[in-house]
C-alpha cells in the first residue's frame, strides 16, 4: 500500500479488515526493528490522547486499549487504565464477548518514556467495547468516534496528513502570503467556499477582534516583509499573521504549519508540537497580541531538528487539530 494512504485512511471504514480482533503484542528483535518504522497518530477525547498505529499488513489502524479506557473513564492514571481494561476484558469474556488474540511487536510509549508492548483494538473492536461498556458510559466516546471523522475537521485532518507527499511544501515560498494561502486551500479546499481566499469581512474570538479586513492590503505586505532569519523575527511575524487571521476559519491550522515552514528554512529546525501544552499554548498566544515572551518561552525548547521526519510532521497535525478543539 502507497504511504500516502496511511493516514488518508486513518478512522475510515475499514473495508477487508479481519473480525473483531484485539491484538496482545509480544516483544521479539525483529519487530521490534520493524516498530519504528510504523505510521502512527493520535486522536483526543476530552483533552485524553488515543494513540494508534498503522498495521500495513491488515490495512488497518490499531488503537492502543489502554488509551481507550482511559478517555472513557477520564483516568488520569496509565496503570489503574491498564488494571481496568484487563478486568473489563476477563468480564466480558465471561458475558460472551470474547476477543480473538494474535501476537504483534507494536508498541506504545509507556509513562516512564520507553516503549513496552500493549492490548490493541481494530476500530471494530474499539466500537465493540465501548457498545459493552459498562453502564453506558462509552455512549459519547462512541459517537465521538463514530462520527468526528466525517465532520469539517475530520476530512480536513486527512488532506492535512496528505501535505507530507505533496509538492506543496517543497515549492511554496515559506513566510509569503501566497504560501499561507495554498496551505488554507489544501487543508479546506472542497470544505469551504473561501478556502485560500483572503476574508472580506471582520471577526472576532472571545471578545478580541482580529485585524481589519479593509487594510489587509497593507498589513498583510507589511507581515510579509518582516524579516525571518532568526527565531524571534519568526516567532514575531508568526504573531502578527495570528493577529491578522486573514481567513474566516482555519486560521491556526494553517499558520502553524506555516511558521514550521520558515523556521525548517531559516534555521533547519521545526517545532515538535507534542511538547506544548494545549492551555498554556492556548494562553500564550492570547498574551503575544501585546507580548509575545509567552509564546516564545513555549516554543524554543521544542524546536526540533527532525524537520524531515514523517511521524513528526504527523504528529505535529495531531496536535495542531487538538489545540482547536473546543
Amino acid at each position: 500500500m502507497p504511504e500516502d494512504a496511511l493516514y488518508i485512511g486513518f478512522f475510515t471504514n475499514f473495508a477487508g479488515v479481519n473480525p473483531v480482533l484485539v491484538r496482545t503484542v509480544t516483544e521479539n528483535l525483529f519487530m521490534a526493528e520493524k516498530t519504528e518504522q510504523h505510521k502512527k497518530s493520535i486522536r483526543f477525547f476530552n483533552d485524553r490522547e488515543v494513540r494508534a498505529v498503522w498495521d500495513e499488513e491488515q490495512n488497518c489502524w490499531w488503537f492502543s486499549a489502554t488509551d481507550v479506557v482511559r478517555a472513557i473513564n477520564d483516568e488520569p492514571d496509565y496503570t489503574k487504565a491498564g488494571n481496568y481494561w484487563r478486568w473489563l476484558k476477563r468480564k466480558l469474556k465471561q458475558e460472551g464477548v470474547e476477543f480473538v488474540s494474535a501476537t504483534h511487536g507494536f508498541k506504545f510509549e509507556a509513562p516512564d518514556g520507553k516503549l513496552r508492548v500493549a492490548d490493541i483494538l481494530n476500530s471494530e473492536s474499539v466500537v465493540l467495547l465501548a457498545k459493552n461498556y459498562p453502564n453506558n458510559r462509552a455512549n459519547d466516546f462512541l459517537d465521538w468516534f463514530t462520527y468526528s471523522d466525517n465532520t469539517i475537521d475530520g476530512q480536513s485532518k486527512k488532506k492535512a496528513y496528505q501535505l507530507f507527499e505533496s509538492d506543496l511544501l517543497k515549492t511554496a515560498e515559506p513566510g509569503s502570503i501566497k504560501c499561507l494561502q495554498q496551505i488554507h486551500a489544501y487543508l479546506f479546499g472542497g470544505l469551504y467556499d473561501f478556502a485560500g481566499q483572503i476574508r472580506t469581512k471582520n471577526i472576532s474570538k472571545g471578545g478580541f477582534t482580529f485585524a481589519n479586513c479593509m487594510h489587509f492590503s497593507d498589513t498583510l505586505q507589511a507581515i510579509e516583509r518582516m524579516p525571518e532569519t532568526t527565531f524571534d523575527e519568526i516567532m514575531d511575524k508568526y504573531v502578527e499573521m495570528n493577529v491578522a487571521h486573514p481567513f474566516m476559519e482555519g486560521n491556526g491550522r494553517s499558520t502553524r504549519i506555516w511558521l514550521d515552514l520558515m523556521l525548517k528554512r531559516s534555521l533547519k529546525r521545526c517545532v515538535d508540537w507534542s511538547q506544548i501544552d494545549k492551555n498554556e499554548y492556548l494562553s500564550a498566544m492570547r498574551e503575544s497580541v501585546s507580548d509575545s515572551t509567552h509564546i516564545k518561552a513555549l516554543v524554543q525548547p521544542a524546536l526540533t531538528t527532525k524537520i524531515h521526519d514523517r511521524e513528526m510532521f504527523m504528529k505535529g497535525i495531531d496536535y495542531s487539530y487538538y489545540y482547536e478543539q473546543e
